[in-house]
């Protein structure tokens, strides 16, 4: 790698044990940031022989080692004895079976980082020794059966997503886990001993999914909910066509087809302006004011008190609306090209994109322009296009985007580049017998955060890292730009832990208050593109004048490590679904779906600004170096494709299962039924002598046609055999579970703790929540450090229910506070409710 010492993790020593893709893209994501890793494989290479290791192993020396053999697990120990992180990904328990016992290694040398990223948990006494592979820990945890609203109404279930989500969510937590214990360590000396259950980190992912709001009013409905509830109701068949699902979309959140007979997903629900550019872009705003449109000044007011039954801006549209603007838009959008469109979109600031595969977007001119696609001469692969970083720092963007190829090593040569590495290393933290005893402290006591985001991705990054102690302001506009279903709803899981306070910065007082409040914290972050940042005062420079040393972070759709065609262009997780080819693979190239789980990439871009921000207060710690730390939803979809984003001469055809049809990888790594429901088995040929051990198996390995035996032989036991006698030959197996189920078995009434001592799974129940409902949602569990302290969530404020606090703390009196409340400088709420009727 070019420049590497420039890079904020230069000096760091990584030993990576880890096979298939959450270990090893922990450590490739560290390796991107500058750290020095060898990579160890077993004799007869990596686990998973895929060209993705390619990219999984790029800035990477690697070794292959027995660790069965005395001299392997001697060589491997050196290995270690130089590493300030060890990373591994097998079962737990394995790696001290194997003779690598890491309490033991950090007894001996308490400044050692160790991280454990299982499938599922240590604590897990059920599942902890299933084989887990990708699809077996996403079938555990309901990600084949709550596949969206799309699926039940057409009668699909389960369904299968080649995906690797929980792989793709562990890596950001387990990697921000490692930058912050490193954090930690240069002030108190001491390392830690981290467990990222993929499971877990699955089940955060889907957090937006999981959680339950008793009473949730009608108006939050939409049409799919509906229908679901009146077929349930009278018993009616779940059974409607991909072309009968699409009139029970909102017309400013579906897909419509365009002049060259390509599709373009429009998604700008709940946001007025957002809205309105687009009708007026599309030629047809007018004609809907002349026909009696509503729009309503207070979205946030009760449906009762309106002043019209519906608006422009509301999410979901009521049916009779909803059809007259799809009617109207489905037209206009026949009259250009997808291309057009995603252009005219684009340049007026509208969310909305052509959807796309994931070849044309590896391909595209602006990911390539823009360094959200890079290329490395790969020893097996020659020029090969990869993702780029899943997160960057500015000044050094720059140089994470030449990587440098995964390179076969000798276990001598290791050594001695680790040992060149530590001989180069100043040492700025505490040694030997200054290391400080465990506190029990959070990796962030003390650090405060300004944020200043909305929707999903922005706001769960703060979220993330509150867990850690960070302190959170949550700094809104005192008028909403968006409804309560965006506005509100998602605030139940992005608000915890903060303190919300209502100021309108564009007011000059409102912008002192501002000022303040930047000078009171450490970190601010926003979710804006590029060309916002001056207007808004959050340039570099306009920030540093008004707190000098104060860390940035900006989320962003589109944006990469350099600018790119369409830096500019605003939009949400599901545009780059659609762009970057996961609606195209999901629902079929001609029939796209959106991934059914809502904020599939908003909560990962989330962590990732979760990590980019750990590096940062990293790098400032070390080097005093003042940072501006990114990421953004075009980033992290690279790491959620990992299998499949990426191209070079000779590649494969990009032809992964896709469709409503698709029930697996293959024939052995499939769905299949069974006398009382569904089996997921995910083996391969070189386990056939296995399933040959099984009763009711015998001759699987003859069979002319694999699929057809196993259709026939698994339809002939109840599940349960299924599971039990494949898991006795330590073939990976699982029957698909909904959230659902999982919710209702493994949740509590809220008691203080976090979640991490209960297994993989872990939901909280607030029946005294403060918006007046019940709420159960999914604990902050997956990240588990052995000394330092997780927090558990405290449920999210109302909008403006601190906005006399914060303003007290920055030093504005009682009186001056009640005076910019009554001139609507500051706000106490939005609307008469938490959550409006």
């Amino acid at each position: 790698m070019n420049n590497k010492t420039q890079l904020p993790l230069t000096g760091v020593r990584v030993v990576d044990f880890g096979q298939q893709i959450a270990g090893p893209a922990v450590a490739m994501v560290l390796a991107d940031f500058g750290a020095t890793v060898v990579h160890v494989d077993p004799p007869e290479g990596p686990q998973w022989d895929h060209p993705a290791n390619a990219v999984l192993h790029r800035n990477k020396s690697c070794v292959r080692l027995d660790l069965k053999q005395d001299s392997g697990l001697a060589q491997a120990l050196a290995l270690i004895e130089q590493a300030d992180v060890v990373i591994e990904s097998f079962r737990p328990g394995v790696m001290k079976r194997l003779g690598i016992d890491f309490a033991k290694l950090r007894a001996e040398r308490p400044e050692l980082i160790t991280l454990s990223v299982p499938g599922f948990a240590s604590n897990d006494d059920l599942r902890k020794e299933w084989k887990a592979t990708e699809a077996v820990v996403a079938a555990t945890c309901g990600a084949f059966t709550d596949m969206g609203f799309n699926r039940v109404l057409m009668g699909v279930n389960p369904s299968f997503s080649p995906l690797p989500l929980g792989s793709s969510y562990a890596v950001s937590l387990a990697a921000s886990s490692v930058v912050l214990s490193l954090l930690a360590r240069e002030k108190s000396g001491r390392g830690d001993s981290i467990e990222v259950p993929v499971a877990a980190a699955l089940m955060e992912g889907l957090s937006y999914n999981s959680y339950v709001i008793d009473g949730l009013p009608e108006r939050y409905k939409t049409m799919r909910e509906l229908e679901i509830e009146h077929r349930k109701t009278h018993n009616i068949t779940m059974d409607l066509s991909y072309d009968d699902l699409q009139e029970y979309l909102d017309p400013f959140y579906r897909t419509y087809e365009c002049a060259d007979g390509r599709m373009f997903y429009c998604v700008c629900p709940s946001h007025r302006n957002h809205a309105k550019r687009a009708l007026k872009l599309l030629g047809i705003y007018d004609e809907l004011m002349a026909e009696g449109l509503p729009d309503v000044k207070d979205l946030h007011m009760p449906i009762a008190e309106w002043d019209g039954e519906t608006s422009i801006g509301v999410y979901p549209l009521p049916k009779k609306w909803a059809d007259i603007i799809s009617a109207k838009m489905k037209k206009a959008f026949l009259t250009r090209t997808s291309d057009e469109w995603g252009k005219l979109f684009g340049e007026g600031q509208i969310p909305g994109a052509p959807h796309r595969t994931t070849q044309e977007w590896v391909n595209d001119e602006h990911t390539n322009a823009s360094g959200l696609i890079v290329e490395v001469d790969d020893p097996e692969y020659g020029p090969m296009k990869q993702g780029g970083p899943i997160a960057w720092l500015e000044d050094i963007a720059e140089d994470m985007l030449t990587p440098r190829p995964r390179r076969q090593v000798t276990v001598t040569e290791a050594l001695a580049e680790l040992s060149a590495v530590a001989a180069s290393e100043t040492i700025t933290r505490p040694t030997g017998s200054n290391i400080a005893p465990v506190s029990g402290k959070g990796w962030l006591d003390g650090v405060r955060i300004l944020d200043l985001t909305n929707v999903i991705a922005g706001p769960h990054s703060a979220a993330f890292l509150s867990r850690f102690g960070a302190e959170v302001i949550k700094l809104d506009p005192v008028t909403p730009l968006y409804d309560p279903l965006i506005g509100t709803l998602f605030t139940f899981q992005t608000g915890v832990n903060k303190q919300s306070a209502l100021v309108d910065i564009t007011s000059y007082e409102g912008r002192e208050a501002f000022n303040r409040l930047v000078r009171s914290v450490d970190i601010v972050v926003i979710n804006a593109p590029e060309r916002q940042m001056k207007p808004l005062g959050l340039d570099h420079d306009s920030l540093q004048a008004v707190h000098p040393g104060v860390l940035f972070c900006r989320l962003d759709c589109l944006g990469g490590p350099r600018r790119g065609p369409k830096t500019d262009y605003i939009g949400y997780d599901d545009i780059i679904q659609a762009n970057s080819g996961i609606m195209s693979r999901f629902g079929g190239a001609a029939t796209p779906e959106e991934h059914a789980h809502l904020g599939t990439l908003d909560v990962n871009c989330g962590f990732a600004a979760g990590l980019a921000m750990a590096v940062a207060l990293y790098r400032k710690h070390k080097t005093g170096q003042v940072s501006r730390a990114r990421t953004s939803l075009s980033a992290v979809t690279n790491l959620a494709q990992a299998p499949f984003a990426f191209d070079y001469q000779g590649r494969a055809p990009f032809d992964e299962p896709s469709g409503r049809e698709a029930l697996g990888n293959h024939e052995l790594s499939h769905f299949y039924a069974t006398s009382d429901g569904w089996v997921f088995i995910d083996s391969h040929r070189g386990e056939l002598d296995k399933l040959e051990q099984v009763e009711g198996l015998q001759g699987i390995s003859a069979a002319a046609n694999l699929g057809d035996f196993l259709t026939q032989a698994l339809g002939q036991a109840p599940v349960a055999y299924w599971t039990k006698e494949l898991r006795k030959v330590d073939v990976a197996v699982a029957e698909p579970m909904a959230i659902e189920n999982l919710r209702g078995q493994y949740s509590r009434e809220a008691d203080g703790t976090p979640g991490t001592d209960l297994g993989s799974f872990a939901f909280s129940i607030y029946p005294d929540h403060p918006s007046g409902h019940c709420i159960t949602q999914v604990d902050h569990y997956s990240i588990r450090p052995s000394e330092a302290r997780v927090r558990a969530f405290t449920p999210a404020e109302r909008f403006g229910h601190s906005t006399r606090a914060v303003l007290a703390s920055v030093g504005y009196t009682e009186q001056e506070i009640d005076s910019m409340i009554e001139r609507r400088i500051a706000g106490l709420g939005w609307g008469k409710e938490y959550l409006p009727s």
